[in-house]
């Protein structure tokens, strides 16, 4: 597929007057320029968050660039199913439809832990919990005149693989690198079946994936290598959150299903067509990972 560079910058973002919308993992990175884009659109913005005093400094933070916007901050834990749960349940009660759903928090090569619900930390919070929310979040996002999912990847997941018969990787030396390209993987090959099952079932809603290529955020802060490399090649986050804004608000997004930076490795540039590899566009392995996560996280996906 030939990768045409868009010079398209968060600032192009269009109005979002009206919008509901929730991004995980919004009080810093990528995911703080996402937010403050749409609020400044005029978007009504969820900051989901599991640290509530970081997440208030963030939004006090972003009213100070945009003194208009409507901000607001929600307890979001998504290494707890029964927090995921618990926020879906406070969406549903506040609200009536969800314009946009941004699966943009995550963690990466942690040192080994596990979540609440005992799943390796990484596969765990970026993949199972995204699951559980989306799924959770469905009634609201069915409700909405044309809903968007945006589900973060990497250019890691070209390396990763689904291990099924491990995914915990409980009876193995702890690869945290090959945890987190698993899990980056994980998030494409879920955003594409995502798409695929609303398609089968005649659903408006869209499920997109994206990736920020090497952006230089608080994400790195286990790896002392790329702290030292962040200020010297990662792009800059906003730069990095563009090609998620772009999947997420722009109707030529829709030609294609995954979007990040088309520079060299994908590590940086201006925003295109990302590269789909065969193992995230295998469709067995996704019904596999879908059904897995189904069974594991003991959540019925239902479309």
């Amino acid at each position: 597929m030939k990768k045409i560079g868009i010079k398209w910058k968060a600032e192009h973002t269009q109005n979002q007057n009206g919008k509901l919308v929730v991004v995980t993992g919004s009080n810093t990175g990528i995911g703080y320029h996402m937010a403050l884009t749409l609020a400044d659109k005029g978007a009504d913005v969820i900051l989901a968050c599991r640290n509530e005093e970081k997440a208030e400094s963030a939004k006090a933070k972003m009213l100070k660039t945009s003194p208009g916007a409507n901000i607001t901050v929600q307890l979001l834990d998504l290494a707890d199913l029964g927090s995921i749960e618990g926020f879906a349940n406070r969406m549903k009660e506040s609200h009536k439809h969800l314009d946009l759903l941004i699966n943009n928090a995550g963690v990466m090569i942690p040192p080994k832990s596990v979540t609440k619900d005992g799943f390796e930390l990484q596969i765990g919070t970026n993949h199972f919990g995204h699951f559980a929310l989306t799924s959770h979040l469905m009634p609201l996002l069915s409700a909405a005149k044309a809903p968007r999912v945006v589900t973060l990847s990497s250019i890691a997941h070209w390396s990763g693989r689904i291990d099924f018969e491990d995914i915990n990787g409980e009876n193995k030396k702890y690869d945290k690198w090959g945890m987190y390209s698993q899990s980056k993987l994980a998030n494409l090959l879920f955003a594409l079946e995502l798409d695929r099952r609303l398609k089968a079932a005649g659903s408006h809603i869209e499920s997109l994936g994206s990736h920020p290529g090497y952006s230089a955020t608080d994400l790195q802060r286990h790896s002392m290598a790329w702290r030292v490399l962040n200020p010297l090649f990662g792009m800059a986050p906003v730069k990095g959150a563009a090609p998620t804004l772009y999947a997420a608000t722009e109707s030529d997004a829709l030609i294609h299903r995954y979007w990040g930076p088309v520079g060299s490795l994908e590590a940086r540039g201006w925003t295109g067509k990302a590269k789909i590899t065969d193992r995230a566009a295998d469709e067995d392995v996704a019904r596999r990972l879908w059904e897995m996560t189904e069974k594991v996280t003991g959540i019925q996906f239902e479309i």
